[in-house]
């Protein structure tokens, strides 16, 4: 009997137990909403910090491994704000990691820092008007990622200095990611050992988040060494061996060889020494390739056979070679729980309000650079963004190959390292080119801080899911190790003897970074860089302006006439 009352008295207060439970998880959720109010609030409140950070890496336009003035600028601005800075990190003299906090979780916070050569342009005019003819140029944005990174963890360092949070903060660069120079030694000298989750950014043209297979290729960069004889070209030529003969060979022969690669291939070359002068039989020459496969086995297939299409060039020229590499990464693999979360906040955040000097920039830059459509800047989020599919497609002669592949990038290292997500963010114009000057007008723009400042506020809820809800971790690595990770395991496309090939681009900034350092954005005298240039906003030309005017009449007009036939 008194069995039978206790278990009616417990099953009475099942109910209550759970009410309890339910209430006190509500009580929690209804915190971390708060706090994430408050971040946004932080964010907005420092607008303008992202806007100086922003234009002031756009002014320095720096090339990979010569981040100088960027490295000079970041490291100091965090240790102002209270930050451990590690410098020189991987042998990289213009790498850091930056870190506040203690204990656990530590969460990793990165993004790109380095610029495109050739790319030099105005930022706010609608067609190409170079700072400095010939220079580099933010003709990708890596720009703007440092600056959302920033001010979204400030934001939530404050909060954690108030609330008592505890975990760490580590924010790091990703220095010369168009060589794909540095992630791979990152991970391979032990700087992301401990980490428990990697939020990296990179400039889009929406505000959004994927997982899974992102549809990237994975590379090998590297340069290919001839050495020959030199001889007087006319005088004696029978006594040379030509190298640039061995570069050019070589070329040919991959050439040769595409018809008969898999169409997931993506291979690419400069002919980086071609000689000295025409009368010398060139006794030195080097030619630099790009491999990009969609699997580990299948890159190093295709680079070994550049290697040994190489080895038939010096046989048919008598030279020798060797070869270097300069970069590697893998295909990309980003963690579906924390895309999640990041997806929740992006839906709460939404995209930028565009004034109509903004999308005017938009659309005329899209006509001068023929873009497939003249549609502006966006103003619908896209959905999250799902894995291009794995699994192999028979082709004709029933060889099964992957769908087709495209670009890459290093933070795939680290994120077949430790649960990882790219946050992609709307300071770019939609259909331009990439890699291209034209992607750098809106790169100091309303446009761009815009696009910042709501990305930093997903960024900071998204922290502050990661610190204040240990389930998410726990599914972050859950996904990790036992969907990510289960048949394919991560081994790195650089040996132990691979160095970071910190010497590249160090001619080219030596001979522009005199002429643009009279063009450093000063933002103690000039709000904007805008500003200090003297551009109007945006820069037009008169035809252009027409011709967008007439294409947005077009538009309401069939948009109307959609409208009435629906109400028919």
């Amino acid at each position: 009997m008194k069995y039978c009352t206790n278990l009616l008295f417990a099953v009475l207060l099942l109910p209550v137990f759970v009410f309890g439970q339910g209430k006190k998880a509500a009580k929690g959720g209804d915190k971390i909403d708060k706090l994430k109010a408050e971040a946004i609030a932080a964010v907005e409140a420092n607008a303008a910090q992202a806007q100086q950070i922003n234009d002031m890496l756009f002014s320095f336009a720096e090339l990979g491994f010569q981040e100088e003035e960027s490295f000079k600028y970041l490291t100091t601005l965090l240790e102002k704000e209270g930050f451990t800075v590690k410098k020189g990190i991987a042998g990289i003299p213009t790498a850091w990691i930056a870190t506040w906090g203690s204990g656990k979780p530590l969460i990793a916070v990165g993004s790109d820092i380095d610029c495109i050569p050739k790319a030099s342009q105005k930022p706010g005019v609608a067609y190409k008007d170079p700072i400095v003819e010939g220079a580099p140029g933010h003709g990708e944005g890596h720009n703007s990622g440092q600056a959302l990174n920033i001010v979204a963890v400030l934001a939530v360092k404050k909060l954690m200095e108030r609330e008592k949070i505890p975990g760490t903060l580590m924010l790091w660069p990703g220095v010369a990611e168009e060589l794909v120079g540095t992630k791979a030694f990152y991970v391979r000298d032990g700087y992301f050992k401990d980490v428990d989750a990697c939020i990296f950014t990179h400039v889009g043209n929406n505000l959004g988040v994927s997982w899974g297979d992102n549809g990237y290729n994975g590379v090998v960069s590297a340069r290919f060494n001839f050495e020959g004889q030199a001889a007087h070209a006319a005088g004696a030529p029978w006594r040379g061996r030509s190298a640039l003969d061995a570069v050019e060979l070589m070329n040919i022969g991959w050439n040769f060889r595409r018809e008969h690669l898999e169409l997931t291939q993506r291979s690419h070359y400069v002919i980086s020494d071609g000689g000295d002068q025409p009368n010398v039989v060139p006794s030195k020459a080097a030619v630099w390739y790009y491999f990009r496969e969609r699997t580990y086995p299948k890159i190093k297939k295709l680079f070994e056979t550049g290697v040994k299409i190489a080895e038939g060039a010096a046989l048919m020229t008598d030279t020798k070679f060797t070869y270097d590499i300069l970069g590697s990464a893998w295909p990309v693999h980003t963690n579906r729980p924390i895309a999640a979360a990041m997806y929740d906040n992006i839906k709460k955040v939404g995209l930028p309000t565009w004034s109509d000097e903004d999308q005017l920039l938009a659309r005329a830059s899209q006509l001068e650079l023929q873009a497939p459509k003249m549609e502006g800047l966006a103003t619908k989020l896209d959905s999250m963004g799902m894995p291009t599919s794995s699994a192999p497609v028979v082709m004709m002669g029933g060889q099964a190959m992957t769908p087709m592949g495209g670009g890459s990038d290093d933070i795939a290292d680290i994120s077949w390292s430790l649960p990882t997500i790219v946050l992609r963010y709307p300071s770019n114009i939609p259909g331009l080119p990439g890699h291209h000057w034209a992607n750098a007008i809106s790169m100091a723009t309303p446009i761009a801080h815009k696009g910042i400042v709501y990305g930093a506020k997903a960024e900071a809820m998204t922290l502050l899911d990661l610190l204040l809800k240990p389930e998410l971790l726990k599914d972050a690595w859950s996904y990790y190790k036992d969907e990510q990770t289960k048949d394919i395991k991560y081994e790195p496309l650089i040996s132990p003897k691979e160095q970071p090939a910190i010497y590249l681009n160090k001619k080219i900034m030596t001979e522009f970074k005199p002429k643009l350092e009279p063009f450093y954005y000063d933002s103690a005298k000039y709000k904007t860089y805008l500003e200090q240039l003297g551009i109007k906003y945006p820069t037009v030309r008169d035809d252009q302006r027409e011709a967008v005017k007439k294409a947005v009449e077009k538009e309401k007009s069939s948009a109307a006439k959609a409208g009435s036939s629906r109400s028919e």
